[in-house]
């Protein structure tokens, strides 16, 4: 099957195009937005380890796309929330409300990486926030929570497709519930803190949603839409999201820690969400 080579970055990647259609085997190459990303026709996908290799070097992201693929393709968009639809880690975040960030953050990058249980990790990390008022989950929300850049572009382009879009987090329904109703999302799933007199406990309640939790999620979403395993995308950043990428058509690191980049199909690293719709433009 025919593919774009699909190229983007921050800074204007066009002088390389020449290099970058070499190395691809590419044949004709074509703006999608000026300045930005372009569309290198005819490449060879097995060419992809020359073309990772240079595109590393010079801070680009690229995609091999199969020629005529749209973003309307598919029926269901699955995205982790913290480091992918936010820019923040929310429980990094509320721990520096406690004075105990450090301890917080060293557990979440360790986890996130993959060399720690995503679940023992949580309950540790929760268990260190026993006694915070709730208030300083507000704050953090608003004081502290901005989008991934492109974020609102993104939605926007799949509800424009017909896209429904999933938010599903390791992370806390106090978070999820809210961006839910401010971006528009159909879905939102995430783990629930145990609050009591107005303070966290440091326990949680119901399911703990992990990595399987997470990809069993998109599976059952999948079934009730009537979707196909291609038709799914799923994007994220860190171990956890493993399994839900393994279980969609279409697996996206975003600014993913090194054990998701190795096995995405995709890896923006560079530009922001919005990259993702113009994979298909």
């Amino acid at each position: 099957m025919p593919h774009n080579l699909i190229i983007q970055a921050p800074v204007d990647p066009a002088p390389h195009l020449d290099t970058l259609a070499s190395l691809s085997g590419a044949r004709d190459t074509s703006t999608v937005a000026p300045g930005l990303a372009y569309r290198l026709a005819g490449a060879d996908p097995e060419r992809h380890a020359a073309v990772d290799a240079f595109c590393d070097q010079h801070r680009i992201d690229f995609a091999f796309v199969p020629a005529g693929r749209r973003l309307a393709d598919y029926g269901l968009l699955v995205s982790d929330m913290d480091s992918t639809l936010i820019t923040i880690e929310c429980i990094d975040e509320i721990a520096d409300m406690f004075g105990v960030k450090p301890q917080v953050a060293a557990i979440t990058a360790r986890s996130m990486a993959g060399e720690l249980d995503f679940a023992a990790s949580l309950r540790e990390r929760v268990a260190l926030l026993e006694g915070l008022p709730v208030d300083a989950l507000a704050r953090v929300y608003d004081e502290r929570l901005t989008l991934m850049p492109g974020a609102r572009e993104l939605l926007a382009d799949c509800r424009a497709s017909g896209i429904r879009t999933l938010l599903i987090s390791g992370g806390f329904t106090y978070f999820t519930d809210r961006l839910k109703e401010e971006l528009g999302l159909d879905y939102a799933i995430a783990n629930q803190l145990e609050i009591i007199d107005g303070k966290l406990t440091g326990r949680m309640t119901g399911p703990l949603i992990d990595a399987q939790a997470k990809a069993d999620w998109l599976v059952r979403l999948r079934g009730e839409l009537g979707l196909e395993p291609e038709q799914v995308i799923a994007m994220g950043d860190g171990a956890n999201d493993l399994k839900m990428i393994a279980a969609a058509g279409l697996g996206v690191g975003m600014h993913p820690k090194p054990v998701v980049r190795q096995h995405a199909d995709v890896s923006l690293r560079f530009v922001g969400l919005d990259g993702l719709s113009r994979l298909f433009a």
